[in-house]
């Protein structure tokens, strides 16, 4: 099913994905985040297509075969906006309710499309739990050990990082895998496959607005403004979750125990034991799609 990507034109852009199981099925989106692409699910969707469940997974604005409608459109990152995608890939597909799951930007995304629009998520499954931001937090210091993590946010803030990031997007990308998945032994082939998808012409410019939004050193558009001034509250999610978190996740992520309460609905908390790392749904495939398969079953989920 990888190698069979559709195109449909929602909203402002024109979405590249993949789908598994049958037209009729409970809907599950799959949201991957950076620098990885769909391929984080290839493992994960023909489990879930066999269990019963519609499986979309597409790439994000600025990834693979996704592409803007319009060339004046701005080339935004802002974590509302992204949420927009997924309503407008819903609405697109026919989708009204889904199970909505990911990891990193995925996840994030996931987060927000539950927070704000609960009525289309019929429930959550996301690694590293709430991660709902705003610029103000953005812009407050931590203590250098927990700064020196986000190196990357930093360097991505110059334009010396910028130029790095598109002479060097792959190096940069594998250096990420490494450091954010310290004991996944992942090959080339792995890697390479994912790679691909950074050849998107605005794959560059989407990265480095959303890292450079996050500490307010660029701005979204106007049209989102509302969207954002409502996440700055960190609203709580009410509808049914399930957080995930690898044992050995080497990326920034919060203590499960300081978003607990942000999850107002059913919640289970699970850590992923076995050296699983950040990009916890190709490092361990079968958990993440049995997370979903259970949070699937509780009352009211399934649309």
């Amino acid at each position: 099913m990888f190698d069979a990507v559709k195109q449909i034109d929602a909203g402002p852009l024109n979405v590249g994905y993949v789908e598994a199981g049958a037209p009729g099925s409970p809907a599950v989106i799959l949201l991957h985040g950076w620098p990885y692409d769909i391929n984080s699910y290839r493992e994960v969707a023909p489990l879930l297509a066999s269990a019963g469940y519609r499986v979309i997974v597409p790439y994000l604005r600025g990834y693979g075969t996704t592409r803007f409608r319009s060339e004046a459109t701005f080339r935004n990152g802002q974590q509302s906006v992204l949420a927009v995608d997924a309503i407008a890939l819903m609405d697109a597909l026919g989708i009204d309710r889904a199970i909505i799951a990911g990891f990193d930007w995925g996840a994030r995304t996931a987060d927000v499309v539950a927070a704000l629009w609960p009525e289309r998520c019929g429930a959550l499954v996301s690694v590293s739990g709430y991660l709902i931001g705003n610029q103000k937090a953005g812009q407050t210091p931590l203590p250098p050990q927990a700064e020196l993590q986000w190196w990357y946010q930093y360097y991505f803030a110059t334009e010396r990082g910028r130029a790095g990031y598109d002479r060097y997007r792959n190096d940069f990308a594998k250096l990420i895998w490494r450091i954010a998945s310290p004991r996944w032994e992942f090959d080339e082939a792995t890697f390479d496959r994912t790679a691909r998808s950074f050849d998107n012409p605005d794959h560059v410019d989407i990265v480095i607005h959303n890292y450079r939004w996050r500490l307010g050193l660029a701005q979204g558009e106007p049209e989102y403004d509302d969207l954002e001034r409502r996440l700055a509250e960190a609203p709580a999610i009410t509808v049914p979750a399930i957080t995930l978190e690898g044992d050995a996740n080497g990326a920034p992520h919060p203590d499960p125990a300081s978003y607990a309460e942000k999850f107002t609905g059913k919640h289970t908390h699970r850590l992923i034991p076995g050296g699983v790392g950040h990009n916890l749904p190709q490092e361990a495939p079968r958990a993440f799609a049995d997370a979903i398969v259970e949070v699937g079953g509780y009352r009211g989920s399934e649309g």
